[in-house]
Formats: C-alpha cells, structure tokens, sequence
C-alpha cells in the first residue's frame, strides 16, 4: 500500500471526489461505494485525529457539504418525478385529533 492511500485524509478525499462524480453521473452504485469509503476514512479520521491538518479538514468538510447540497438537490428531482407520476414517498400527516397517519395520493397513469 503506499503512503498516500494509508492516509485517511487522502482516503476521504478520493471518497469525496467519487462521491462527487457519482451524483453527477447518477450513478448509484458508485455513490454507494464512494459513500462507503468515506465512512471508513471518517471512522478512521475519529480514532487518530489530524490536529495539525485544520486547512485541509476545512477544505474536506467543504467539499462534503457541497456533496450534500448536490445530494438533496437529486433527492427533490427524484421526488419531483415521483410526483409526476403519481407516485410520492410515504409522508405523515396528522389528523384534527392529533393521530398520525399516511396520506396517499395516487393518480392513474393511463386510462384503460
């Protein structure tokens, strides 16, 4: 293994730059692997923290803030299009007596 795949602030920003590409790409299980090791690095990065690397952490969360704009961005253009065809994710609502329940609107898309 070289020295800068050892590195787990590396790690987190080759996971980063995937997690990138993949949300760009809509490639899903690409940003599953990305996804995935971005939590090693990080779960690595909690165990021995870079203390003298405070730039480069700022520039990584930075980056993974982006990744999560960009996430929600696809998130409402996936529900958007669920919409679109009737279909929506399942969302509480409360009733006039305070009980939750599932509003489930539905709406044909043909007519036979």
């Amino acid at each position: 293994m070289n020295l800068s795949m050892s590195d787990p602030l590396e790690r987190l920003s080759d996971a980063l730059d995937g997690e990138q590409r993949a949300l760009v790409e809509h490639d899903v299980a690409a940003l599953v692997a990305a996804t995935g090791k971005k939590l090693e690095a990080l779960r690595e990065l909690e165990r021995h923290p870079p203390l003298h690397n405070g730039e480069r952490l700022k520039e990584l969360a930075e980056r993974n803030h982006a990744n999560g704009v960009l996430l929600a961005r696809r998130r409402r253009e996936v529900n958007w299009a669920l919409r679109q065809l009737g279909r929506s994710e399942a969302a509480p609502s409360y009733d006039a007596k305070g009980q939750a329940q599932t509003v489930h609107a539905r709406r044909p898309l043909a007519v036979a």
